[in-house]
């Protein structure tokens, strides 16, 4: 039997009915009936959950429309990449290779997008880069990786215009603590930029190692002169930071970027996070009826409220549909797919989506402040990412002129650079 089940390291998932004779060996071009689909997620290890949260939410949208895809039945295969570059290029390499998939689709860290997007030039094959936010991915180095497309977001998309929030509240002074990677360098990065272009000042950069669980060397050298705090954590990080600064005693106002307060986590969060502000292409408080029934059937299926990672995957899920209607349910080819896909407009949960001419989406930005109380007819009081402010169609380029925005560095540790550190 050629498809069947198979626990462990490696998971197929057969969404729908697929003759059983059909080659594996036979390649995407001859297998128009059958979309293959490979997923690269963590579901083991630190961020095991959010993989979950990520491949729940791509499942979710497949299951409702029964397995079938314009006349395209669904093969979802999916692949542990551990949270580890190295391990999902593997996976990824092996989806092509061994599956034959049409495309593959995933990724967490950003450091993990800008791993796997040389394997989707290097074999031809289409990289949907769902949640790694690496900023490049779709700026300088888009033309590297024409098979590469972003239903997600880059990491500095949503802080633009929180920088300009955060001068709107009067700050003037803000202390930044982020994760010591590339993602945590991009979102200071892109807050930095338009809260020092409004007026305001970056006056100290701290940067915990990734996984940090004990902040205790940390928190206590948060300058005192600052208005503010913008923090960016991812993982398990996001559920110890807040709890140890709120233990420290320090009452200054949090700001966050999208992960430090994202649903896989706000659940487990406590009153230490009331009143933190973040920023985010999607809340599952979003008060329209599409999210209501999003967050109704995907609580009722998976018992928790639906997290960015599993809107994100479910769009995708979505914008493939697109594709596919489009074609009659068959396989155009990578770079028609890449093209097909680049013309979607849609309105989806999270509101409308579009990509721009690189590749990466336009859509809503949502202020959101955590608050304690009853949503969507639920009768019990929960943590919830209220939205207080709707930025409209930001595409990653924010206000700037796109050609002037490529010529400075992609944001990194040292760049903008701390001009105004204390």
């Amino acid at each position: 039997m050629l498809r069947k089940l198979i626990t462990g390291r490696r998971r197929l998932f057969p969404l729908s009915a697929v003759a059983l004779g059909i080659s594996l060996a036979s390649g995407p071009a001859v297998a128009a009936e059958e979309l293959r689909i490979g997923f690269v997620a963590p579901m083991t290890g630190i961020f095991a959950q959010i993989g979950k949260d990520m491949s729940n939410g791509f499942q979710m949208y497949v299951d409702e429309v029964g397995g079938n895809f314009a006349g395209a039945k669904v093969t979802f295969i999916l692949e542990d990449g551990q949270g580890k570059p190295p391990v999902n290029v593997r996976k990824a390499e092996k989806l092509v290779r061994q599956d034959k998939v049409h495309m593959f689709i995933g990724g967490l860290l950003a450091s993990t997008g800008y791993a796997l997007a040389p394997v989707s030039t290097r074999l031809k094959t289409v990289y949907i880069s769902s949640i790694a936010a690496a900023d490049d991915l779709t700026q300088r180095e888009a033309s590297k990786y024409p098979l590469v497309v972003r239903t997600g977001w880059t990491s500095s998309q949503p802080n633009h215009p929180f920088g300009a929030w955060a001068c709107e509240q009067g700050y003037k002074k803000v202390v930044t603590v982020a994760a010591d990677y590339a993602f945590g360098y991009e979102t200071v990065g892109g807050f930095q930029k338009t809260f020092e272009d409004c007026g305001g000042k970056v006056i100290q950069k701290i940067w915990p190692p990734l996984g940090t669980k004990d902040f205790g060397p940390f928190i206590p050298t948060i300058k005192d002169s600052a208005d503010a705090i913008f923090t960016l954590m991812v993982g398990p990080m996001s559920l110890q930071f807040p709890k140890q600064l709120a233990a420290a005693g320090i009452k200054k106002p949090v700001m966050g970027g999208g992960t430090s307060y994202d649903e896989f986590v706000l659940p487990s969060m406590g009153d230490e996070v009331v009143g933190h502000v973040s920023a985010l292409q999607y809340s599952a408080a979003l008060d329209t009826p599409k999210n209501k029934a999003f967050v109704k059937k995907y609580r009722e299926k998976y018992g928790k409220v639906p997290s960015y990672y599993s809107e994100s995957n479910y769009t995708t899920a979505q914008m493939i549909h697109e594709v596919m209607k489009k074609t009659g349910g068959k396989w155009p080819g990578a770079k028609k797919f890449v093209q097909l896909i680049s013309e979607v407009q849609l309105d989806s949960v999270r509101g409308p989506v579009r990509l721009d001419d690189m590749r990466n989406p336009v859509h809503n930005i949502y202020i959101r402040k955590v608050e304690k109380k009853k949503m969507h007819g639920y009768d019990q009081e929960e943590l919830w990412n209220t939205v207080i402010k709707t930025y409209p169609n930001v595409s990653q380029f924010w206000t700037y002129k796109k050609a002037d925005f490529l010529k400075q560095p992609v944001y990194s540790r040292t760049f903008p650079p701390c001009k105004h550190c204390e």
